[in-house]
């Protein structure tokens, strides 16, 4: 995971996913609502050096790495996961190659 960044990219990263996952009324879902809690509660105070703050902040980042994580792995799964039995050049293509064209007159056709 990379560093943590600010509490506000952190929650702009995670209210992207929950629109991403929701559609337009993720305002509704209790994840939303949770989160914009928690965000709100443990603003910045005057402290010097605020260790929860600091922690929660960590642990907000590793869950907008989570659900970043399972909507690529999702969109991944969708586009290469086996839909039954596919030819060898539809595989090929899949992969972006193409299979060798096998020259005439070699007996080889039929």
């Amino acid at each position: 995971m990379a560093s943590v960044g600010s509490p506000l990219r952190v929650c702009r990263g995670i209210l992207k996913e929950l629109r991403a996952q929701c559609g337009h009324k993720y305002q509704q879902s209790m994840a939303y609502r949770y989160m914009m809690e928690q965000f709100r509660k443990n603003q910045v105070t005057s402290e010097k050096l605020c260790r929860a703050q600091q922690e929660l902040l960590h642990q907000a980042a590793t869950y907008l790495c989570l659900l970043r994580s399972t909507r690529m792995h999702l969109a991944l799964h969708e586009e290469y996961h086996g839909k039954g039995e596919s030819k060898p050049e539809d595989v090929a293509k899949l992969v972006g190659l193409r299979l060798p064209q096998q020259p005439g007159g070699k007996g080889w056709e039929n």
